[in-house]
């Protein structure tokens, strides 16, 4: 899986199938999207037209909230296949651990990566007690776990627990949506780097060996960000930025899951 993706949340027909082409030539690789976002059908469309073969993308969709359990989840996987227009899906993910059915879930997601249906399976918006809740009846690790992390959330534990059990973490919303991007701190790294915010914000989660996907259906944009894969943070400098957390969210706490 590459580390850098694009998230594809709240974007839709037009919008949605340029920025997939736009980025797929610019050189993204991972494509992130969901049930519950509404686009699958645009984004499988964009792919199968983008001319870039399909061995090469690696594309994330995931289980919409309304459809946990175990008989419903693999109906949800067969509708996601569908509305994609892919023969495969290269990574499978419970979006939110709904608790009434997010053990049926995975099972059922076992079940799919058995039968070879999909390459990989997963999990998001799981904290330290819900990964640890998993561990007891998933026959192995879920490969990968998306949440919302960004240096002014620094989950340190939960990617020291990642990391120690072979869990790939991916942030979504890693760069707050600019909603930091006025912190001096930062600015300060910027002048010192000569990077833009979101640069230096994504260089940081790479620094981390964290997975980030941040939205954009704006070729400029999708061009910045990008650029994130071609430079270094001193690590000294990562350990500063490790210091901006404050807790601060944009979405859902997961703990009100449990």
């Amino acid at each position: 899986m590459p580390l850098l993706g694009l998230g594809v949340y709240g974007m839709h027909a037009l919008e949605a199938e340029r920025a997939i082409q736009d980025a797929l030539q610019i050189g993204y690789r991972l494509i992130d999207t969901a049930a519950m976002y509404g686009n699958e059908p645009e984004i499988g469309r964009a792919i199968n037209q983008s001319g870039v073969n399909r061995s090469e993308i690696f594309l994330v969709t995931k289980l919409n909230n309304t459809d946990h359990g175990f008989e419903k989840t693999l109906q949800a996987f067969d509708s996601s296949l569908k509305a994609l227009q892919q023969d495969y899906i290269d990574l499978y993910l419970i979006h939110w651990p709904i608790k009434n059915g997010r053990k049926e879930s995975w099972l059922a997601l076992e079940k799919l990566y058995r039968e070879k249906r999909v390459r990989a399976i997963g999990v998001a918006n799981y904290n330290l007690a819900l990964l640890k809740e998993l561990k007891q009846y998933a026959s192995f690790n879920p490969q990968v776990n998306q949440l919302e992390f960004s240096p002014w959330l620094f989950q340190e534990e939960i990617l020291k627990y990642c990391t120690a059990n072979q869990v790939q973490l991916q942030a979504y919303s890693p760069i707050t949506r600019g909603k930091r991007f006025n912190d001096p701190r930062l600015i300060s790294l910027c002048h010192e780097y000569q990077r833009t915010a979101a640069q230096l914000v994504l260089r940081w989660h790479l620094e981390h060996g964290i997975s980030p996907i941040p939205k954009s259906s704006k070729k400029p944009r999708l061009l910045e960000n990008f650029e994130a894969n071609f430079f270094r943070l001193e690590p000294d400098d990562v350990r500063i930025m490790d210091g901006f957390d404050e807790g601060f969210r944009i979405c859902e706490n997961p703990a009100d899951y449990q």
